[in-house]
């Protein structure tokens, strides 16, 4: 990122706002469709769970990169805040603080990862729970991430729409790259909003094409 008109503090923000970005989309990649795809198979809580406890590690691998990537996130949420509170101190901390219940939402959908291997585990106080129960249980918690991150795209969605405002007033970027921004992050806002309320809206717009542009823009 080229950023003209700015101190050191904030070109050092830039530089690790990217890194701190491309770390935690890898981050996302890999558990996602590295492990999460692998272990988790739709529709059979049974083979689920049977999945998860052959490669308890490697969930747990999953587990230890979602915290980075949390991490990662309020790293990048931080530095964005010190590139643009020049510009508005005000909408700079409202979109760290929409980053930041983001980050809170990832933490949470954690969480449940913690409480499906705690199902699983053969706890003594678990065996008032048939093993099919625990089963769909644990089907539950893993599929409650998906609400989740819904709700906390809607405040990145919207936390990136109040970044791109502040891109454009800054002249730092190319102003059409801001206005894309701009475009993406309300359509990635809007599209998740509709959705919670009309969960038919993804038969309408694939789930993937809510936040893909969002993502194109800021990789960008």
């Amino acid at each position: 990122m080229t950023i003209s008109g700015s101190d050191e503090s904030q070109r050092t923000a830039a530089r690790v706002a990217g890194l701190a970005y491309l770390i935690s989309f890898a981050i996302v990649v890999f558990v996602q469709f590295g492990i999460h795809d692998r272990l988790i198979v739709e529709g059979n809580p049974a083979e689920t769970a049977r999945s998860i406890m052959a490669h308890e590690r490697l969930f747990r691998i999953s587990i230890a990169c979602d915290l980075i990537y949390c991490v990662a996130v309020v790293v990048q949420l931080t530095a964005l805040y010190v590139i643009l509170k020049p510009i508005n101190r005000g909408l700079a901390l409202l979109a760290a603080f929409g980053r930041l219940l983001y980050a809170l939402m990832w933490v949470l959908m954690t969480l449940n990862l913690f409480n499906a291997l705690r199902l699983l585990s053969g706890a003594d106080y678990l065996r008032v729970f048939e093993a099919e129960r625990q089963q769909t249980l644990t089907r539950l918690y893993l599929s409650a991430r998906f609400d989740e991150y819904y709700v906390g795209l809607l405040f990145w969605g919207l936390a990136a729409t109040v970044c791109s405002y502040l891109w454009i007033k800054s002249n730092y970027i190319p102003r059409a790259l801001a206005a894309f921004g701009v475009i993406s992050s309300g359509w990635c806002a809007s599209c998740t909003f509709v959705f919670i309320i009309f969960p038919d809206f993804a038969k309408v717009v694939n789930l993937w094409w809510f936040d893909s542009p969002i993502g194109i823009f800021e990789i960008a």
